[in-house]
């Protein structure tokens, strides 16, 4: 999928249901708006198993569907061929980034510049805290962070 445009991003969380389904949304909204959406692979997935096949955690969505941003994903986890595929991989906290790491690793051949995503944030704030645990406020905070982030990620792209 991503290899057929110029450029590409996945990005990772532990579940896939909160944290890089909202990032990928919103991405994926910013580069249309841009005018771009065309040159790029977009994609998110999971480092973990746990929540396979399942939609974005209602608190996301409702936070997604108030900011206008359209967001229809069912959760997968981080496969070989992503690591080949994907020009950057941009994952939200030290245990992704660590599980990726590994993995491209193991898997070898991984061409793909692993990153933390909170590593563009312009308020340097560069964990992105899973909010699966919290309230409705901790996926606002996620949604603005993710805002500033891929902001500066597309800007570095363009």
């Amino acid at each position: 999928m991503a290899s057929t445009n110029t450029k590409s991003v996945l990005f990772v969380c532990l579940g896939n249901i909160c944290r890089s389904p909202i990032a990928e949304a919103i991405f994926r909204k910013m580069a249309t708006g841009a005018g771009m959406v065309d040159k790029w692979g977009i994609d998110s997935a999971a480092t973990s198993t746990y929540e396979i096949g399942n939609s974005p955690d209602d608190r996301g969505q409702a936070c997604m569907k108030k900011h206008d941003v359209p967001m229809s994903h069912v959760a997968r986890q981080v496969t070989k061929e992503d690591f080949m595929s994907f020009e950057y991989i941009l994952c939200m906290d030290e245990n992704n980034l660590s599980e990726l790491n590994r993995k491209a690793k193991v898997w070898k051949n991984s061409t793909a510049k692993i990153e933390l995503l909170g590593s563009y944030d312009p308020q340097n704030q560069r964990i992105i805290k899973d909010p699966y645990y919290g309230s409705a406020e901790d996926f606002e905070k996620v949604y603005e962070q993710c805002c500033r982030c891929c902001q500066a990620f597309l800007e570095a792209n363009t």
